[in-house]
């Protein structure tokens, strides 16, 4: 069974209806107590950083989150799931102080920068340079378009944790591996046979 963890925050339904388009055994989960009964879960997440961790951790889901992956069962992150991997965000608003991630990932999530001179958000499709071979891209070449919809990205600070990367004015991460963590900042569930092809293989990888 694949979990998807509701924690208030993310667009479970969609991921939901790709899964079990792809004929997988999926699962809404609201309670962290269940979680340890899946083979695999994702992370979904949208809107603020500090907003989803807070829901995340009144959730009760973070310790349940920590004990799956030392089951070293394969765990996914999409969008601001990705972002909440890591250390600390940038996204910060009024006197709020910058807003501390689950530090799974040693690193930090930034904005994109006003100078350059594009649109903020991005919204839309944006090619992929997979940078190290991964179960995730099996069947899939180098240069595949996925969508987007973000504001941040994330910055390892080890850069063998970078799995793609993408290009919006800067070089920018776009995705991560650490054994049995990953993470992505598009999203599968709207990027058509490729997006369906990545969950796939997330659905398909050996525990």
């Amino acid at each position: 069974m694949i979990a998807i963890i509701d924690y208030g925050a993310g667009n479970l339904r969609s991921v939901y209806n790709a899964l079990t388009k792809l004929g997988f055994a999926a699962q809404i989960l609201s309670d962290p107590a269940d979680l340890h009964r899946a083979d695999r879960a994702i992370l979904p997440g949208v809107g603020a950083f500090g907003a989803c961790k807070d829901s995340l951790k009144k959730s009760g889901f973070i310790p349940a989150i920590h004990d799956f992956l030392q089951m070293g069962r394969p765990f996914l992150g999409i969008c601001v799931g990705l972002q909440l991997l890591f250390s600390v965000s940038e996204e910060v608003f009024g006197n709020e102080t910058a807003p501390v991630g689950l530090k799974l990932v040693p690193g930090k999530v930034r904005r994109f920068p006003a100078t350059m001179g594009l649109k903020i958000p991005q919204i839309g499709w944006n090619s992929l340079r997979l940078v190290q071979p991964s179960p995730l891209w099996r069947g899939l070449p180098d240069g595949i378009y996925t969508y987007f919809v973000h504001s941040y990205y994330v910055e390892p600070e080890d850069d063998r944790d970078v799995l793609c990367t993408s290009d919006y004015g800067i070089d920018y991460c776009a995705g991560i591996q650490r054994g049995n963590l990953m993470g992505v900042q598009f999203h599968p569930e709207k990027s058509g046979q490729v997006g369906l092809t990545i969950l796939k293989n997330f659905g398909e990888m050996s525990i």
